[in-house]
């Protein structure tokens, strides 16, 4: 849920503010009680460990390669020559 700031906390706060964009945090900036703006954090890629992956992949069904090989060779031409 966003959080309800004024432009004079964005001003005075802005430390905080970026800390709670750091943490996930969402505002509208209001001016005269009227909202004029968002402030959301950017999504970021992030690294998810070894575990977690094997985890989440572990019920998954298996990858016939031969069957793949032709899947993609069907979609795509695998002819050295360029096609220009």
């Amino acid at each position: 849920m966003d959080q309800e700031i004024t432009q004079r906390q964005l001003r005075n706060n802005s430390g905080e503010i970026m800390r709670g964009l750091d943490n996930g945090a969402s505002y509208v900036v209001t001016r005269n009680g009227v909202p004029v703006g968002e402030l959301a954090p950017l999504r970021r890629y992030r690294f998810v460990r070894v575990e977690t992956v094997k985890a989440i992949f572990q019920g998954a069904p298996g990858v016939e390669l031969d069957r793949l090989r032709e899947d993609l060779d069907r979609q795509a031409s695998q002819d050295l020559e360029p096609r220009g």
